[in-house]
């Protein structure tokens, strides 16, 4: 049978099975308190975790009042805190159960200071008490509408043997609320929080009854129970007391006339509750046989003296019933409390014999305010009032303090020979008042480690002038960590160092007139700093030489000013936070900062997600801290998110700092654990600050006085719309001025109910439209994710109406969910998104009918065509994903009602006609079931339009690009327009965090433009890396990427910004053109920072072949280049009339990449590319030719085994002059013979396989009307960068940064985007982005390396010490920007090197390279098919796994595992990475053992890649 070990876990379940809602109340969200290791197993619906210094108790009020069950489960540290709040919950069926604290040493004085506060309180000691007495507290109460506090010492059990689970059916039993027997006032839906709303607990007189299975004891002492007499000391002792009781002062009610009379209510008594208990202890001890009292007496039956003991009672039991009699306290019994309130005297005098004459009260309370314990207290006044004096036992205080196992026997001797003692002594101590600290065992306050973040930032703005007042390391003695980190603590020390200072600056204005220094130069300085001691600035610069000048004077008054040289110097004091402050400014103290216009900053943290904000309790909001100290007008105000923007947390801390007055900065952190990722934290600070749920903003009340704005709006969202509702509100106020009787209409607002009604006006406009026509209705909608489902349910439509049919097509979301029982005839079309969830647009609809019991569709007539991939999840049991989305749709609208036309369709990727297969055998059914199969003289249906037509008659790449950037109505452009962007360097994206939160906000989805530079061999000069990082300023996301094509890219610029971003990027002498699109792109080069004379050869070749390759039209200046006078400003060319002589008006089938590798170096992976060049030195070390690669590509669709990467083929050597034209020549193949009807098989990767090496060589040679020579030989090393410093041979110095996958940004710990910026201001040479995504500072000569070595260490820039495996890393961006993507990339590859670095230091290859690569998606944009080891994302956080890749770039790896996360990601790789350390041979690869090792097979060519898999991959349908 299950045990359970530990009270906590014990007590945990019980408040689980007896409760709505369990407050689960833990140091921090990421550390277990005794209780939550086991409510962590529960539903999490049930259980709500709280911090312990956010005032938990506040969340009880809300569903207490909606009638829920709640219980508590907390460590004593709230309890003091929360005594506003004790006192009305009191009135309420809440229980707490209290884990005392400190663990080892627990302080009872938490309980005996709130003993007044209304509660009843139980106490147990051991573990099966603690189980039975928590199962007690919810029973009564339940049964007394009384608040219970259940409080234990949980060291006191820590040795307890385990026990059985709790006993469901005796719970039930207990708990079984039908049968309580109070009643309670009425309380109102608006009752306030913090003023006692008037409920009351009360007794019904006139329906006492039986309780369970047990009858409630009539007053009448002679009255029986069914279950037989209740002996003395076992039922309720009230009106039975054998010393005759003086505490009940109830009427007596017979027994008959209790169950006839008029029904009487009445508040609920001291002695109803101890009715309750005892009724809820019987029914406990006949099922169980464990008996329980009101107060617990153990030992002789006739002992003279007993130990009452208020505290950890197990040492003293085991003593003394292991007693013999030397030790002098063998006939002694010990008391204990376990119904410490209501205290009842009478119920005491039962439990002791009336032998007993003293009684040694011994009191764990740590916190003694009064000369008498409040324990002993109540014993002396119920023994006093409850016998004659002559009876009554003799009273003798002790103070319980720490006692060593070994010394309990010695205590206990003490205790007993000074109660024996005819003069015996009060207040005797016991033990040592203070444990040893290191044994102590408490909540501590703990600050999580994503804060330094801002703390980070504190330090670098100001160094030694920080003081942070409330510093959680800081030492102040006698004040406990959770006092001293208040505000008003921190504000209190803060005003008492502010006044320290001011008269330290009153004694050195009396220094400076002194004559008492040695010589005379002090007293000159002294004056200065005087002068200017409230100038932060000019104090601190002054004081270092004050302090120097001081330190040479040598008087005794020097030495006196030197003894506080700290205050020399103006800090910049803050006072830190959380939100937890918000929840009361009063009484956290914010509101006395603010008040008091002291110059005192405070930085307050907000942690709580945007995703939570919808299940925060309603009546326990956060206040606005921000608009509070608004509203004060002599306070600075910032909001800020440093996730965000770095920019402004700098921005309003200095200002902060200079701000005259009490400042606050609200920060935002969201985090769900302390121990989040920054990728956790950055996604939810994007959702808060996009959708405007934390706005970023500066306050300056005294701006004004200048002529500046008081309010500086920061959030660029919000600011965009607040500009276009502007513009808006303006073009009405004129249209209402013009035509007044417009003016109603007009001002109306867009409400909710508005809203609420675009689906029905937009369907019943489609139903009108339909009216006319004849034939039956046929409803279709679509959920698509890719726009399949979308562009078959709309060919589908059109087909119906060729028909006869009324048509409708709408997208799932797009349609009244309630009209849908109204249809006759509904066609669903569904795709499969992510792990088998329907597509984004579907999910309103699927959420709306799935769990709808109500809806009925039995007049409706259905049928679905589903669209998946069979061959998408490899391992059988995620099979249940295929098509899941129309299975589940299809199952569900079965279930409620609606009939068949057509039995499901499913298209499968992997038909010969991919979905097609399928779709074309369901579609004809369909016709048959509607009658329409015969219709004779369909239409022709006009071709699909391809990317093949929209390049033809796009006029040569213009399209409508200039008119769609026109349009403000929305942030998009037309779909056709979208292709054609891609030539001219820009992809339309979306923000994919913010996706789910602007649909349902009734938005289109926040529209953002990529962009990416053509960069010729990814070299640039300083001022071109000033302008990139300019515009990634002004127009972009505040953030550079460096791409794997050697170029710069540019994310999150929206539609308004996109033209003034590309006129940027022309000024600094640089373009976009061809930098995506169905052209010649990128031309990649090695850095090759060691041969600058070569490295120059070559990148002057690439620029030649770039130049040559570029298209011709000028339809790239028209749209972006163009004056102030709307002229055309061309950067190449004059051309008047538009034509492209290589390219032609349809372009390229599919991009085309070029390469150029220098041996030993194949850092741009020359095999992975349509032309690879592997460059040829002479015996000079200069270029001389190069040896010529074709038919490498990347791209890939997952299981679609018609795709493949493959790796370039050698077509022989030619001489350098000649190359650009070889280019041209196997591109003009290329061209002419690619495949343009279908794109996934467009590359020149299947030209060549499709054509054969040999028949592609010989069209290459006849437009050359030349062979390609021999291939010359070559040998590559590795293909990642080197890092550091190197020189080359001319003496000059180059150094390669670690730029972690690309990303240039400043961030909290690393101001990496500020630190390059000012490098480039002082740099003479280049800057050369590698093709690996990180930066070589190339010619810096030695003149100038001192200057740049100090600007890299001031900015952290000159740290290379990374493991091997880092530093051979590469990403894609992935999420958020990227819409192909499936799985993050770029944002957590980082994480998962982090959880592999200790396995790789633990055997040994810390700094060995293993080159691993992550995408999120098969496109292969980091080329990860030639990695050692790969991750390609599939769906979100699964990805597949590939091994094998060469080191050096020359060999395809194969697929190992497929959709697996992360901890299976660790489960592999970490045995396997031990396995190689311990494996290998000299100088072996990871990849080259991984097939060694037959772990993997190799891959020979493209066309294999899909053979021999390690997972074989199942045709099975589930």
């Amino acid at each position: 049978m299950s045990t359970v070990s530990y009270v906590g876990d014990a007590v945990a379940r019980i408040a689980y099975i007896s409760s709505d809602i369990v407050l689960s109340v833990q140091p921090s969200l990421s550390h277990d308190s005794g209780f939550s290791r086991q409510l962590h197993l529960l539903i999490l619906e049930q259980v709500q975790i709280l911090r312990h210094n956010a005032d938990p108790l506040l969340a009880a009020f809300q569903p207490l009042r909606s009638g829920k069950v709640v219980s508590v489960t907390t460590s004593s540290s709230i309890l003091l805190s929360s005594v506003p709040h004790l006192y009305k919950l009191a009135q309420y069926p809440i229980v707490l159960h209290v884990s005392l604290q400190p663990f080892g040493q627990p302080d009872y004085s938490e309980i005996t200071s709130i003993r007044q506060s209304g509660f009843v309180f139980l106490q147990s000691e051991t573990l099966q008490e603690a189980q039975d007495i928590a199962l007690s507290a919810h029973a009564l109460a339940i049964r007394s509408g009384k608040g219970v506090i259940h409080f234990f010492d949980p060291a006191n059990s820590f040795d307890d043997d385990p026990i059985r689970l709790e006993n469901r059916e005796l719970a039930r039993g207990l708990l079984d609320v039908t049968e309580a027997w109070t009643d309670h006032t009425e309380l109102s839906d608006h009752s306030p929080l913090y003023v006692d709303d008037g409920r009351r607990p009360m007794v019904n007189e006139s329906t006492l009854r039986l309780v369970g299975n047990l009858q409630v004891q009539s007053l009448d002492k002679e009255a029986d129970v069914s279950s037989g007499k209740v002996a003395k000391g076992e039922g309720s002792s009230v009106g039975s007391s054998a010393r005759g009781s003086s505490a009940d002062s109830r009427p007596t009610i017979s027994s008959a006339t209790s169950l006839s009379s008029t029904r009487v209510t009445r508040p609920v008594t001291s002695e109803d509750i101890l009715d309750y208990i005892s009724q809820i202890w019987a029914q406990l001890n006949t099922v169980t046989g464990r008996t329980y009292h009101a107060f617990e007496y153990s030992g002789s039956p006739n002992a003279e003296y007993a130990l009452f003991v208020f505290g950890s009672t197990g040492l003293f039991v085991d003593e003394i019933l292991a007693a013999n009699p030397a030790d002098g306290f063998t006939e002694c019994g010990i008391i204990t409390a376990r119904l410490y309130r209501p205290w009842l005297g009478s119920s005491l005098f039962d439990s002791i014999p009336a032998t007993v004459k003293k009684i040694a009260v011994l009191e764990q309370v740590r916190r003694k305010t009064t000369k008498w314990g409040p324990v002993f207290l109540d014993l002396l006044s119920s023994l006093k009032t409850g016998t004659s004096s002559s009876e009554s036992p003799k009273v003798v205080g002790h103070q319980l303090g720490y006692i060593e196992v070994a010394t309990a026997r010695q205590a206990l001797r003490g205790i007993f020979q000074n109660l024996k003692s005819p003069s015996s002594v009060q207040n005797l101590e016991v033990g040592n008042h203070e444990r040893p600290h290191e044994s102590i065992i408490h909540d501590s306050l703990i600050q999580p480690k994503i804060e330094n973040a801002y703390m980070k930032i504190l330090e670098q703005l100001f160094g030694q002038r920080l003081y942070v007042a409330n510093r959680l390391e800081a030492a102040h003695a006698g004040v406990s960590a959770n006092i001293a980190t208040s505000p008003e603590y921190g504000f209190g020390s803060l005003l008492a160092r502010m006044d320290h200072r001011k008269r330290f600056i009153g004694d050195v204005e009396e220094a400076a007139k002194s004559q008492d220094f040695t010589t005379s130069v002090p007293q000159e300085w002294l004056s200065r700093w005087a002068l200017s001691a409230d100038n932060p600035s000019k104090a601190n610069e002054l004081a270092v030489e004050v302090i120097a000048r001081l330190s040479t004077d040598g008087s005794k008054l020097s030495s006196r000013l030197l003894s506080s040289k700290a205050l020399f110097f103006r800090e910049s004091q803050w006072l830190i936070g959380s939100d937890a402050w918000s929840y009361d400014l009063g009484n956290s103290g914010v509101h006395h900062v603010i008040a008091s216009g002291a110059n005192v900053n405070m930085l307050i943290i907000d942690s709580q997600p945007w995703s939570q904000r919808a299940a925060a309790d309603a009546a326990r909001r956060k206040k606005d801290i921000g608009l509070y100290a608004m509203n004060f007008g002599n306070c600075y105000v910032a909001s800020v998110a440093v996730y965000s923007s770095y920019t402004q947390v700098l921005e309003a801390m200095i200002e902060a700092d200079q701000f005259d007055g009490p400042s606050v900065v609200v920060a935002y952190l969201p985090y769900n654990k302390e121990d989040d990722s920054p990728l956790t934290v950055l996604q939810e600070t994007k959702r808060a600050v996009d959708l405007g749920y934390w706005p970023l903003y500066r306050w300056n009340p005294y701006h004004e006085d200048s002529g500046k704005p008081n309010f500086a709006l920061d959030s660029e969202r919000i600011k965009q719309e607040l500009e276009e509702f502007l513009r808006r509100d303006n073009h009405l106020t004129q249209l209402m001025n013009r035509h007044p009787e417009f003016s109603a209409n007009l001002s109306e607002s867009y409400g909710t109910e508005v809203r609420a009604l675009q689906k029905r006006k937009a369907k019943n406009a489609y139903s009108k439209m339909l009216e006319s026509l004849y034939g039956a209705p046929m409803t279709v909608l679509f959920a698509s994710d890719n726009g399949n489902a979308e562009s078959l349910a709309k060919r589908l439509g059109n087909r119906g109406k060729a028909r006869g049919l009324k048509t409708m097509v709408m997208s799932m979301d797009d349609f009244p969910v309630e009209d849908l029982a109204t249809e006759e005839n509904v066609i669903l079309i569904t795709s499969t998104a992510g792990q088998g969830e329907i597509p984004q647009n579907g999910r309103a609809f699927w959420e709306a009918i799935k769990d709808n019991a109500e809806l009925d569709l039995s007049q409706i007539q259905y049928t679905v065509f589903a669209l998946g991939d069979s061959h998408y999840w490899p391992r059988k049991e995620d099979k249940i994903y295929y098509n899941k989305p129309g299975k589940d749709l299809d199952a569900r609208i079965a279930f409620l009602g609606g009939k068949r036309l057509v039995d499901i369709g499913l298209g499968d990727d992997q038909d010969p006609d991919n979905y097609h297969t399928g779709y074309n055998e369901w579609e004809p059914k369909l016709w048959q079931e509607l009658g329409v199969a015969d219709v004779g003289g369909l239409p022709e249906e006009p071709p699909p339009i391809t990317n093949e037509d929209i390049k033809i008659q796009s006029n040569f790449l213009r399209g409508t690009i200039a008119e769609g950037l026109e349009d403000t109505t929305t942030g998009a452009i037309a779909a056709s327009d979208q292709q054609l962007t891609k030539f001219h360097g820009t992809y339309m994206q979306d923000d994919r965090d913010l996706r789910d939160e602007r649909k349902a906000q009734g938005l289109e989805p926040a529209y953002i433009f990529m962009i990416r530079c053509r960069l010729n061999g990814g070299v640039a000069t300083p001022a071109q890396w000033l302008q990139m990082d300019s515009i990634s300023s002004s127009y972009g996301n505040d953030t550079m990427k460096m791409t794997t094509r050697q170029t710069f890219q540019f994310h999150g610029v929206v539609k308004t910004k996109l033209k003034s971003a590309m006129r940027g990027i022309n000024k600094a002498l640089m373009t976009t053109i061809a930098a995506c699109g169905d052209v010649n792109r990128n031309i990649m080069c090695s850095t090759l920072p060691t041969k600058s004379a070569f490295h120059a050869d070559v990148h002057q070749i690439s620029a030649i072949i770039s130049d040559h390759l570029l298209p011709s039209t000028t339809a790239y200046h028209e749209i972006w280049l163009k004056d102030d006078n709307e002229k055309q400003t061309k950067v190449a060319g004059d051309a008047v009339v538009d034509q492209e002589p290589l390219y032609g008006p349809t372009y390229l089938p599919r991009k085309f990449k070029i390469t150029i590798a220098i041996p030993p170096h194949n850092d741009t992976d020359v095999y992975a590319h349509d032309v690879g060049l592997i460059a040829i030195k002479n015996r000079n070390e200069r270029l001389e030719g190069f040896n010529v690669l074709v038919g490498g590509g990347m791209g890939v669709t997952h299981n679609n085994k018609k795709t493949y990467p493959r790796t370039g083929s050698m077509m022989g050597y030619v001489a350098a002059d000649k190359i650009h034209i070889v280019c041209e020549k196997i591109m003009l193949v290329q061209r002419d013979h690619g495949d343009r009807k279908n794109r996934k098989h467009a590359r020149l990767k299947y030209t060549i396989d499709d054509m054969g090496v040999d028949v592609f060589r010989g069209k290459v040679e006849d437009l050359l009307g030349y062979r390609f020579e021999e291939q010359r030989k070559f040998e590559f090393k590795s293909n990642i960068d080197t890092f550091g410093w190197q020189k080359d041979e001319l003496g000059v110095n180059h150094f390669t940064f670690f730029i972690e996958n690309g990303r240039v940004e400043d961030t909290s710990n690393h101001p990496m985007k500020t630190g390059l910026r000012e490098i480039a201001k002082v740099h003479k040479g280049e800057f050369r982005l590698t093709p690996n995504q990180h930066l070589c500072l190339s010619g810096v000569h030695d003149d100038d390396l001192d200057n740049i070595k100090a600007l890299m260490k001031d900015y952290k820039l000159d740290n290379v010490k990374f493991s091997g495996l880092r530093l051979s890393s590469s990403a894609c961006v992935a999420f958020p920007t990227c819409g192909l993507a499936m799985a993050e990339s770029e944002r957590y590859l980082p994480e998962l090197i982090t959880k592999l670095e200790d396995c790789l230091e633990d055997n040994g290859l810390k700094h060995d390279s293993i080159v691993m690569r992550m995408t999120g998606c098969p496109n292969g944009c980091a080329r990860p098919w030639l990695a050692e080891i790969a991750f390609v994302g599939k769906a979100y956080k699964a990805y597949n796994m590939y091994l094998g890749g060469g080191y050096h770039g020359q060999r395809l790896n194969k697929l190992y595992r497929s959709s697996i996360a992360e901890e299976e990601i660790l489960e592999i790789l970490k045995p396997m990475i031990k396995r190689y350390a311990l494996e290998r041979q000299e100088g072996e690869h990871f990849g080259d053992w991984t097939i060694r090792s037959k772990i993997i097979n190799e891959t020979t060519e493209g066309k294999a890649f899909h053979e021999a898999v390690a997972e074989m991959e199942s045709d099975d349908e589930a």
